[in-house]
C-alpha cells in the first residue's frame, strides 16, 4: 500500500481534490450556503491530517528501505546486512540520495533487520578515541530505541544481541542484549572521520560493523 501511495502520489492528490471540487460544486449548486461548505473542508482537513501523521513514518521507512536494499550504490543490500558507505556524504548530494545528509565528516553505515527469524548479533570493533555511534530505529513510528557509540557504550570492541518481540532465549555473558519493539529495525551507523588520510583507516573500521545471526 506504501509503495502505490507513493508512486502515484501525484494521481491520488488530484483524485482528491477533485472529489473535494466535486462536492463543494454540489453544495453550491443546491444553495446550501457557507456552513456545508466550511464543515466540508474541515472533515477533509481533519481526515488528510490524521492519514497523513498515521502513514507517514511507515511510508517514509518503507521507501527507506527499498532505497538501502535495492539501490544503494554497489548494489542491494540483503536484509540483517549492514553496508559501509565508502565515501563522504555532501552536503550538496540531492535529497533523493542516501548521501544527502549534510554531514561531510563521518561515514555512514546503514542496514536493515528483520528478526523475526531470530535475533541477530551487531559486532563493532575497537575505535580507540574515534567517535562513531550506530542507532536503531522502530520503522512503525520513528523512534530511535537504542544506540551502541562513543557516548553510550563506549569505544571497546563489542558484541550486542538484537532480539525482536517475544524472543526469551538466553543472552551469554559476553553480549550486551537490546530489545526491540518491532521485528522491523532501521539500522544507521556513523564513523567520524578526521582528514582526507583517515578516510582508508575509518573505512576499514565502518566495515567491520557488521551482523551474523545469533545461531552462528
Amino acid at each position: 500500500m506504501n509503495r502505490f501511495i507513493l508512486k502515484y502520489k501525484y494521481p491520488i492528490t488530484f483524485v482528491i481534490l477533485a472529489i473535494l471540487a466535486w462536492t463543494v460544486y454540489r453544495i453550491f449548486a443546491q444553495g446550501s450556503g457557507l456552513i456545508p461548505f466550511v464543515v466540508v473542508i474541515v472533515f477533509f482537513w481533519v481526515l488528510g491530517t490524521g492519514v497523513f501523521l498515521y502513514l507517514w513514518p511507515s511510508m517514509t521507512y518503507s521507501a527507506y528501505k527499498r532505497a538501502v536494499t535495492r539501490h544503494v550504490p554497489g548494489g542491494p543490500i540483503p536484509v540483517n546486512t549492514l553496508y559501509a558507505m565508502p565515501r563522504l556524504s555532501s552536503s550538496s548530494a540531492s535529497n533523493a540520495s542516501l548521501l544527502g545528509t549534510g554531514t561531510n565528516d563521518v561515514l555512514y553505515v546503514g542496514g536493515w533487520l528483520d528478526l523475526s527469524n531470530g535475533p541477530q548479533v551487531l559486532h563493532v570493533p575497537s575505535m580507540v578515541d574515534r567517535y562513531y555511534s550506530v542507532q536503531f530505529t522502530d520503522p512503525s513510528n520513528g523512534t530511535n530505541f537504542a544506540y551502541v557509540g562513543t557516548r553510550t557504550t563506549g569505544t571497546e570492541a563489542g558484541d550486542y544481541l538484537l532480539s525482536g518481540p517475544g524472543w526469551n532465549g538466553t543472552v551469554s555473558q559476553a553480549m550486551t542484549q537490546i530489545a526491540s519493539p518491532n521485528n522491523a529495525v532501521l539500522v544507521m551507523g556513523r564513523v567520524f572521520v578526521e582528514s582526507d588520510s583517515d578516510l582508508p583507516t575509518a573505512y576499514e573500521l565502518a566495515k567491520q560493523i557488521q551482523l551474523v545471526p545469533l545461531s552462528h
